[in-house]
């Protein structure tokens, strides 16, 4: 059996192609379909099957289009409640691939719905298993993203306890050289600490990983409950359109609007301006919000924009708009683009530059607003009296940041304090907002005592 990891570092998803005897199965395909029909007709198979270990939250996966392309059958459990064309797999299901085999274990905690993948090998060996969002590297998937979305819905406490009898009864009893494929890595909100590793195995993860180490089951929930990240707007929108199965991904595309600079953009629509800080501080759209698409792009716009929200996308070139609309599409969000376009010729608006000096000189006079999420300035502070209002909640809090100062805005290295800053200036107007960017490294943070 041959298995090739794809992975995405912007959602840090990865997925999987396994392959046998001219047949390919699929796990957890991201919503291009491509690299995975690319793969198939490389080895001169056809993919047989496509397994969902779960509806994913964080990304649109492609499952249904690959069905619609290639035939293919789609696996998932039953309990899933899936909408579209689909086998129930669950406990005890085995499918062929060429001369191995694939069980499905059942394992909820993440979802009640959860499922993880055993691959057997042509010897009769246990090989490998795709955890979804079971089982990562270092971690175990958050139990609280489930509460209001999906066919099934489940507390968090419950979806816990779920978790600590899905690992020590199922994953921790394969085998010690059985290889664990999680479906993300390093920097997915789906866990709290996850590993930059890709994949590991089942032995070393009993040894490293802190939710596997003993503990009792309130001990478990008590440590898998706490100082979870947040979630982003567009999960439980996610969660339903996987379960419904997605449009085609380049036909969706194509549907979003390429504007002409000089049109003239609907009053009261979210412009969302993706050029890096320089080009956005030099002349924007009135009231654009800058996410830069630079760095993780899907995850803050799925995490300032609601699911419901329309917007226009402003992007640096040509190149860049195909870019920003594809990457929307990652998270399901492309109907939600009114259009794409160059800056316009009127997006002559300046962002002021800050003095930093006069900052370090008398910081006193400034307003400060901390974009960083609470465990981060938990660990550490750059100043005193600086109001923390998360990024993500920044757009519904911003009642909560005095005006009769100007504003600076901060975060760990300069990407969110764009965003910030964007936010603030246009919902704060007659207010002088700056961007601290990245001359945060100048100002040495204070460890904070726990």
């Amino acid at each position: 059996m041959e298995i090739k990891q794809f992975y995405d570092e912007t959602l840090a998803h990865a997925s999987y192609a396994l392959y046998s005897e001219g047949e390919v199965a699929l796990v957890d395909p991201a919503r291009d379909p491509q690299p995975y029909l690319d793969f198939a007709r490389e080895k001169g198979a056809r993919i047989k099957s496509v397994i969902e270990t779960h509806p994913h939250a964080d990304f649109i996966s492609s499952h249904l289009e690959i069905y619609k392309k290639t035939g293919a059958k789609i696996y998932a459990s039953k309990l899933l409640g899936a909408d579209y064309p689909h086998e129930p797999f669950d406990d005890g299901d085995e499918l062929k691939l060429g001369s191995c085999k694939l069980r499905a274990l059942n394992t909820p905690g993440h979802s009640p719905d959860s499922i993880s993948i055993l691959a057997i090998d042509e010897t009769g060996k246990e090989k490998a298993v795709f955890t979804g969002d079971t089982l990562f590297i270092g971690d175990v998937g958050r139990p609280d993203l489930r509460e209001n979305a999906g066919n099934l819905r489940a507390k968090r406490e419950q979806l816990a306890r779920d978790m600590y009898y899905s690992t020590r009864n199922i994953l921790m009893q394969l085998e010690k050289d059985v290889v664990v494929y999680p479906a993300h890595g390093a920097g997915s909100l789906c866990g709290k600490s996850l590993s930059k590793e890709l994949y590991s195995t089942i032995g070393k993860q009993l040894e490293e990983n802190y939710a596997l180490q003993e503990m009792d089951e309130d001990d478990f929930v008590k440590v898998l409950l706490e100082d979870q990240p947040y979630i982003p707007k567009y999960f439980g929108f996610d969660v339903g359109v996987n379960k419904r199965g997605a449009d085609d991904f380049e036909q969706s595309i194509k549907n979003v609007p390429i504007l002409d600079e000089n049109v003239e953009l609907e009053a009261g629509v979210l412009v969302i301006d993706t050029r890096s800080r320089k080009k956005y501080n030099a002349g924007h759209v009135p009231g654009a919000i800058n996410i830069i698409e630079d760095g993780k792009f899907e995850t803050w716009l799925g995490s300032i924009v609601g699911p419901e929200e329309k917007f226009y996308l402003i992007a640096q070139n040509s190149k860049c708009i195909e870019s920003v609309i594809r990457r929307s599409a990652k998270i399901g969000y492309e109907k939600n683009i009114k259009g794409a376009l160059l800056n316009p010729l009127y997006g002559t608006q300046i962002h002021p530059e800050l003095n930093v000096e006069g900052l370090k000189t008398f910081p006193q006079n400034f307003t400060i607003v901390d974009v960083r999420v609470e465990s981060e300035r938990k660990n550490s502070t750059y100043f005193e009296n600086a109001i923390n209002i998360p990024l993500h909640e920044l757009r519904e809090r911003i009642h909560e940041v005095p005006t009769g100062k100007q504003i600076v805005v901060h975060c760990e290295g300069g990407y969110r304090s764009a965003t910030g800053s964007s936010i603030l200036e246009n919902a704060l107007p007659g207010i002088t907002v700056y961007d601290l960017s990245e001359s945060i490294k100048e100002f040495k943070p204070e460890k904070v005592n726990s």
